[in-house]
């Protein structure tokens, strides 16, 4: 493939499964309870992940040292996050909880503030403020449209995210040479194993119960999203910056809501659509480079210096 198009087509990929994800987990919850629908998805994950990893020549297991790190990550990276985010999904809509999630680098840049020392410039705390500030009204205004189980959803989704956001950190400072599949590969079937053994005494699955919908759902769950998703996004690291991958998590929930809406006929207020603009613009400002604002501000002197002497 042309070298010159694959961030583009990466990028796309990135952003179509991952704003299709939703909508996957809404339709599996329908007949399958949360706890084995997120069992089910990493156990079909998991064998596909482990070939990737013996075929890139990425060990399976983490470096001495660091083994313990491996069932850290399958319980409260995999196995705890992820329940929580087809759990939020029994209450609120796929694309109210996208816009939930989308806030990821919001989270990440706060918790990397917190346990990292991260140094965060003015613009990115008026980014950062602007955006959560969107995400609190967005919330209360359809908390105020859907009750108390709204607020299940909202926390459950909140949860995941948190929680996310504080294992990147944690990775990031104590298991940061570790591979991708390799991070991915055995964690997820650890995670798997233990969601379905949990299930088993708590859900008590009906496997009769279970619709096509939802059984295609976790399929795709297992295979574009926990593989397809993972591949595509750390390889659109590797050929292009991390900001140009960031830049997915502004475009997943738009596709997110589309789906919603014309697929589950879900929707949400004029006024929670109207606040997505400064919460995708308060998160983008938090994500720019410091080099943009220099280059911005030397232009704009530029263009000031031009007009004086004109």
């Amino acid at each position: 493939m042309n070298k010159k198009y694959l961030p583009a087509l990466l990028f796309v990929s990135v952003c179509l499964i991952w704003g299709t994800t939703w909508l996957a987990m809404e339709f599996a919850v329908q007949t399958i309870p949360p706890i084995f629908a997120t069992g089910l998805r990493f156990l079909i994950a998991s064998p596909l992940l482990i070939m990737l990893a013996k075929l890139f020549k990425q060990s399976l297991f983490f470096p001495k040292g660091k083994r313990l790190w491996m069932l850290i990550v399958a319980m409260f990276y995999f196995a705890i996050p992820f329940t929580l985010m087809i759990f939020g999904e029994q209450y609120i809509s796929s694309g109210l909880a996208s816009i939930i999630f989308a806030n990821m680098p919001i989270a990440v840049m706060f918790t990397s503030s917190l346990f990292l020392g991260l140094k965060l410039r003015k613009i990115q705390i008026g980014g950062l403020f602007v955006a959560v500030l969107s995400l609190i009204l967005i919330l209360t205004k359809e908390m105020s449209l859907g009750g108390e189980d709204y607020l299940l959803g909202f926390l459950a989704l909140g949860g995941a995210v948190l929680m996310h956001a504080i294992m990147y950190v944690l990775v990031e400072k104590f298991c940061e040479r570790v591979p991708v599949l390799t991070y991915n590969a055995l964690p997820s079937l650890i995670a798997s194993l233990c969601l379905l053994v949990t299930s088993m005494f708590i859900e008590q699955p009906n496997v009769s119960t279970f619709s096509v919908d939802s059984i295609m759902a976790v399929v795709y769950l297992g295979i574009f999203a926990s593989v397809g998703g993972i591949v595509a996004y750390f390889k659109l690291g590797q050929v292009s910056s991390p900001f140009t991958a960031s830049i997915c998590f502004l475009f997943f929930p738009l596709i997110a809501l589309s789906l919603s809406v014309w697929f589950a006929g879900n929707s949400i207020s004029t006024t929670s659509v109207l606040l997505l603009l400064p919460l995708l613009c308060g998160i983008l400002v938090t994500k720019l480079d410091a080099s943009f604002w220099t280059k911005l501000f030397s232009l704009g002197m530029g263009e000031r210096r031009k007009q004086k002497v004109s």
